[in-house]
């Protein structure tokens, strides 16, 4: 074996050893420092031994302890299994609890309280039920624990006698507490149901129960972990159409405007035709004057002699000169337009 071959074997073996000395070292140190800051395993939870629904009641034999590190007990666990179903009465669990899932008093009932929908009620928040069918509720596809928005439609009568409907978002964010009269929240297969129970604010029931005889009440689904409100604005019918207010305000001014100029113009129109209708009369009363004046026989003439002579009568008639000049009228389009112009021979 040559001698760089033999050094490089060795030079490992030492590495190796140097190393595992070395993780030894830092595990001794984090274990160290682990007890110094009390996150070691110092105490118990309660956990669920076996899954856990709505209303089941909790025993002995459902639950179980474990160790749980002393600095990262969640807020209303149970120490003991003993403390968990301490008092009078039996306790039963308020929503799905799964296996080796910590048993907070939050999930579960008071000592002797029934798993009823009370008991899943916050502080200050009551439970209100909407009427609901396949299409306002979603298709079924709401359940117990899922946010809702609740959405108005109403319909008003204008000033000029149409009715306008619109869309409001009433609340946003309401909380399912129970489909018909389930209220567990492990269901999880679509149902068709006829009523939706919400938690709401008192002012928030009012306006619920308010809007359930105002309009109709629908429900718009919201995502798991969208709980913020959003800002929302009403919806009509001009919206379906892309249109806004201000372009119907506009197309209506059009048609207002087209409106006055027809009324503007069929005034004008018929102030042309009384005009023409009055030149017309004109025109006629000066054609039968002239015939009337045509028919007129000449006046004889008297010459009288001088005293000393003979009387002698004679007797001449006088044809009337016609006017010198005419009045004659043009159509222009409507209007009439007249000219005095010399009468020819």
């Amino acid at each position: 074996m040559r001698a760089n071959t033999l050094i490089m074997i060795v030079l490992a073996g030492v590495f190796g050893v140097l190393a595992v000395v070395l993780v030894n070292i830092w595990l001794a140190g984090q274990r160290s420092a682990m007890a110094q800051t009390g996150l070691v395993q110092g105490s118990t939870v309660v956990v669920a031994a076996m899954p856990l629904k709505f209303g089941d009641t909790l025993t002995a034999d459902k639950l179980r302890e474990v160790a749980w590190p002393a600095g990262a007990v969640p807020t209303g666990a149970f120490k003991t299994t003993k403390e968990a179903l301490a008092g009078e009465g039996t306790r039963q669990a308020l929503q799905t609890i799964s296996a080796n899932e910590p048993v907070l008093a939050s999930k579960i009932t008071g000592p002797g309280q029934r798993a009823t929908l009370s008991a899943v009620l916050g502080e200050g928040m009551k439970a209100v039920s909407i009427r609901v069918n396949d299409v306002l509720g979603v298709a079924g596809f709401v359940f117990p624990g899922d946010r809702v928005d609740v959405l108005l439609t109403r319909s008003v009568r204008g000033d000029d006698g149409a009715d306008r409907s619109f869309v409001d978002v009433l609340l946003q964010s309401m909380k399912v507490l129970a489909i018909d009269q389930v209220a567990d929240v492990s269901k999880d297969s679509p149902t068709v149901v006829k009523s939706v129970t919400l938690e709401a604010s008192t002012k928030d029931a009012q306006k619920l129960t308010l809007a359930a005889g105002a309009g109709q009440l629908s429900l718009a689904l919201r995502q798991a972990a969208a709980s913020k409100g959003e800002t929302t604005e009403r919806v009509t019918l001009s919206d379906l159409t892309g249109e806004t207010p201000d372009d119907v305000a506009k197309r209506q001014a059009e048609l207002d405007k087209k409106a006055a100029e027809e009324a503007a113009a069929a005034e004008e129109r018929k102030r042309a035709d009384d005009k023409i209708a009055g030149l017309t009369q004109a025109v006629e009363r000066v054609g039968s004057r002239l015939d009337e004046l045509g028919k007129v026989k000449p006046a004889p003439v008297v010459v009288t002699a001088a005293p000393q002579q003979a009387v002698k009568e004679v007797v001449k008639y006088v044809q009337p000169e016609p006017p010198a000049r005419a009045t004659v009228g043009v159509f222009r389009g409507v209007k009439l337009e007249t000219y005095d112009v010399p009468r020819q021979p």
